[in-house]
């Protein structure tokens, strides 16, 4: 215990950069405190206090001592980083999970993956070392299933297929992915759902990560001339979404302590579904298929 603080409570003052040993801060939940050295606890300011988002929040769907699963809305980022200090997904789940501060990487508690902040859908976030452990050799082992929805451009002209290409950052802009030699393996099956005719033509697809590039799902759709409906960044047509037409929808995995296989599933949210309920299939209307 710290100062009469919980255990956990005592890891998050750590993992906030609030305590200090000899003057200086104390980023070590394991450091041990010499004789004579000066124990300082900086008081938390109110925006501290409270971290968690105004806007969009996120829906935990499974919560356990072990593990939380969060349908993530678009437009909320995972964890702070560059530009975006705080208001963060990361932010919301210690509010409300003093226990997560302290697991896993110091500025990323909990997160074992990620999904773009305009990309929505389920991910799972260790609520214990124990856990977290387990989770992140799962994904290492590629044992978890994650499954997206996406709406492409175009005719998908076959029924399942896969794209086998490593993904690197652009050299011109290194916010950019691109398939590129010296990028990193990346596999995605994709199987066809839907096709659309009309008033645009498109095909609505399940993708399922084999590995976990950023961007993969959008930068394999892109290469292979199927780029997402609403992600300009690597050219699909807007059409009015505002966001990539990406949807996490299904995951699953082996539970940390029970070893039972577990699945979730997120239904496509607004205004996708709003999107696909404006195109016509093909043969609804005489047309295609």
């Amino acid at each position: 215990m710290l100062g009469g603080y919980s255990r956990s409570e005592s890891a998050r003052l750590i993992a906030e950069a609030l305590v200090a040993l000899g003057g200086r801060p104390c980023l070590d939940r394991s450091q041990r405190v010499r004789e004579g050295l000066r124990l300082g606890i900086a008081p938390r300011s109110p925006a501290r206090a409270s971290e968690a988002p105004s806007s969009p929040s996120p829906e935990v769907v499974w919560v356990d001592e072990s593990l939380i699963v969060v349908d993530k809305p678009a437009g909320l980022v995972v964890h702070p980083g560059a530009g975006q200090p705080a208001g963060t997904l990361a932010d919301a789940l210690v509010a409300t999970f003093p226990d997560l501060a302290g697991v896993g990487q110091r500025d990323r508690p909990g997160i074992v993956h990620r999904l773009d902040k305009n990309t929505s859908g389920l991910m799972v976030v260790a609520r214990t070392e124990h856990s977290y452990a387990s989770l992140v050799g799962q994904m290492s082992e590629r044992a978890v299933l994650r499954r997206y929805k996406c709406l492409v451009q175009g005719r998908v002209e076959a029924d399942a297929g896969i794209v086998d290409a490593p993904v690197g950052r652009a050299r011109r802009d290194p916010t950019r992915m691109t398939v590129s030699a010296h990028g990193r393996p990346a596999r995605t099956r994709y199987s066809v759902i839907c096709r659309f005719a009309s008033p645009t033509v498109a095909t609505l697809v399940e993708a399922t990560l084999e590995t976990g590039r950023t961007h993969q799902v959008r930068v394999h759709m892109s290469a292979i001339g199927h780029p997402v409906v609403g992600d300009r960044r690597y050219g699909g047509p807007d059409l009015a979404l505002g966001r990539p037409f990406l949807h996490a929808w299904r995951l699953g995995l082996r539970h940390p302590v029970s070893d039972e296989w577990m699945e979730w599933c997120s239904e496509i949210p607004q205004p996708l579904a709003s999107l696909l309920g404006a195109l016509q299939p093909e043969g609804a209307d005489g047309s295609g298929g």
